[in-house]
Order: structure tokens, then C-alpha cells, then sequence
């Protein structure tokens, strides 16, 4: 049994000494893991290089993100603001066009106050529906008789000499004038009260 694989003991240890493995590729001197270190460190820097240019790039595109948004927004926000104005100039249109209408049943109103009649009464009826379907609207009438002249919302056609009311006060309304909102739609033709010199 001092055989092994048909050879004697000391045969084989013979083998085994000259069959040395050869040194593993891995394994170099010093000299050689301090290159590997510098080449290492070589491939490093161009790889912090480009993580820092891919940073750069990131925090452009996000604040060019955040200007589009908030860009995006203001146009969303400005065509909405846009819609409603073209919607309220819309309806003062219409309105402005209903004015006339609203001025004539006002004067058939005050030509028949004195008779009681079913017509009238009929006429009272539809002026009262078509106010109301205005102020809906948003239409207002412009408060004048009594209320001192304010020029952004009267027009005086006659200033007349008195001294039984206040200086500028108008004294009498000739035609209604109305708001849309806050919007002056027409101004009230009024008379003034002017105190004599």
C-alpha cells in the first residue's frame, strides 16, 4: 500500500515538489499595488468629473422645470382671468343693448301713472320681471336724485341756480344710468343745484 496511483510515496512528493504551482497573478510586489492605487484613483477622478457635470445638468433642468411650471401657470391662470373679463364684456354688450327697452317701459310707466288700468298693471308686471332677470345679471341702476354729483358716475346736462339743496346736488334725473358689477355701464344724465355766486 506505499503506492499511491501506482507510484511510491517518495516518487510522488518528488512530483509535488517540481509541479510547484506558479505564483498567482494577483500577488505583485509593493511597488506595483502603489501603481495600482495611482491608476485606480486615475480612473476615479474622471468618473467625480462626470458625476459633478451630470449634477450640474440635473439642477439646471430642474430649476428650467420649475420656471416652466410656474410660467405654465401663470398663462393658466391669466387665460382664466381673460375668460371671465370676455363673459362680463359680453353681457355688458347685451346689456347695453337692453338699456333702451328698460328707458322705454320706464317712460309708458310715468306717461300712464295716473290712470289705474289692467294694461298698467300688466306693463308694472313685465317691468318688475324684466329688473329682476337684469339684476341677476349683475345690472345696477346708478343711485343719483338726492346723492351729490360725482363725476365718474353722472353726467350733468342743466346745472340749475337754487338755494333750497346742497351745492352740487343733483336735483333731478333724466336718465337712469346703470353698473355691471363695479363696472360703469352708462352714467346717469342728471340736473345740478348750483348756489349763486
Amino acid at each position: 500500500m506505499g503506492r499511491f496511483n501506482g507510484r511510491s510515496k517518495a516518487e510522488a512528493e518528488e512530483l509535488d515538489v517540481n509541479h510547484e504551482l506558479p505564483p498567482a497573478e494577483d500577488s505583485q510586489p509593493v511597488v506595483g499595488a502603489q501603481e495600482a492605487a495611482a491608476a485606480a484613483k486615475a480612473e476615479v477622478a474622471p468618473r467625480d468629473a462626470e458625476l459633478d457635470k451630470l449634477r450640474i445638468e440635473r439642477d439646471t433642468l430642474l430649476d428650467r422645470l420649475a420656471r416652466t411650471q410656474a410660467e405654465f401657470e401663470n398663462v393658466r391662470k391669466r387665460t382664466a382671468r381673460e375668460q371671465q373679463d370676455f363673459r362680463e364684456y359680453a353681457i355688458a354688450d347685451a346689456l347695453r343693448g337692453l338699456l333702451p327697452v328698460v328707458d322705454s317701459f320706464e317712460r309708458a310707466l310715468q306717461a300712464s301713472a295716473a290712470e289705474k288700468s289692467d294694461l298698467r298693471s300688466g306693463l308694472e308686471l313685465i317691468y318688475k320681471q324684466l329688473q329682476d332677470a337684469l339684476a341677476k345679471l349683475g345690472l345696477q341702476a346708478v343711485v343719483a336724485k338726492g346723492e351729490l354729483f360725482d363725476p365718474r358716475v353722472h353726467e350733468a346736462i342743466e346745472a340749475v341756480d337754487t338755494l333750497d339743496v346742497r351745492d352740487h346736488e343733483v336735483i333731478e334725473e333724466l336718465q337712469r344710468g346703470y353698473k355691471l358689477k363695479e363696472r360703469l355701464l352708462r352714467p346717469a344724465m342728471v340736473k345740478v343745484a348750483r348756489h349763486p355766486q
